[in-house]
């Protein structure tokens, strides 16, 4: 065991449930995660890489992984629930990492429904769950959590496709020795905890609170058409399913469950 590996383990609260799995390069955790799942791996198989090469986001989206500056990671897990309530592991993904994150750097971390972290006004993480459906197609086999979080700004700054938006928990030299092995280990036992209460009142009164967007006015996006135009609404809160309630500009409400927002930082 190296001394990544090393720092890793011994700030686990529960070493024994993962099987650690460190790696210079990847294509994308999610996909080597997903294999060990198809191949049977008990949940709590946990595999973290320096750089990827293929990462992923949401739609199919690229999620950039240069080496050295991010913490790339997907966790093994074999939920026992229905497929449609899977927003929860994502949401418990979301508070646990925000909770890491301003527990370890004393940064100010929220959480964007559902599956972002933003810190002043840019986003440093993203967060993606699979499911992978069993026989009965109810409940899935496993489960696949993928997080990566900008630790810091790559050299020569973001590529221009994101550099209006995304931001590093550091700046560039600050970040102390070890942070990025003692955040991996932090998420872990801080969604351990919400994992094994998912319906727990706890987990949305924290989403709740670690929201950025309730009062907030943004675009709503619900076909990820190339030249699809947001509609504006202002975000009344957080269900307990959940989803977004927002208050378009004629009046109307509504729940969000599916779809897309993006804020208005200007505010």
């Amino acid at each position: 065991m190296n001394r990544n590996e090393q720092l890793i383990m011994n700030a686990l609260d529960q070493p024994d449930f993962i099987r650690l799995d460190l790696r210079e390069e990847a294509d994308s955790t999610n996909r080597i995660a997903k294999q060990m799942g198809q191949d049977g791996a008990p949940e709590g198989y946990l595999v973290i890489a320096d750089r990827q090469t293929a990462g992923r986001g949401r739609l199919g989206r690229s999620f950039s992984s240069p080496k050295g500056t991010g913490l790339y990671m997907s966790l093994l897990l074999r939920p026992d629930m229905p497929a449609s309530e899977a927003v929860r592991i994502t949401a418990a993904a979301a508070v646990a990492a925000a909770e890491a994150v301003n527990a370890l750097s004393g940064a100010d971390a929220g959480v964007k429904w559902v599956n972002d972290l933003y810190l002043n006004g840019r986003k440093i993480c993203g967060i993606l769950t699979e499911s992978v459906l069993g026989s009965n197609g109810d409940k899935p086999e496993y489960a696949v959590l993928g997080i990566g979080i900008n630790l810091t700004e790559p050299e020569g700054g973001f590529d221009a496709s994101i550099a209006d938006k995304a931001g590093a928990i550091w700046k560039r030299g600050e970040m102390p020795d070890g942070f990025r092995e003692r955040l991996a280990a932090e998420i872990v036992n801080r969604f351990l905890p919400y994992y094994r209460n998912l319906f727990g009142a706890e987990l949305l009164k924290r989403y709740r609170e670690l929201s950025v967007l309730p009062g907030k006015e943004v675009l709503v996006y619900r076909t990820f058409a190339e030249k699809e135009e947001g509609k504006p609404a202002k975000v009344l809160g957080i269900e307990e399913d959940f989803g977004l309630l927002v208050r378009f500009e004629d009046g109307t409400e509504e729940v969000l469950s599916t779809g897309e927002v993006s804020l208005k930082w200007k505010q």
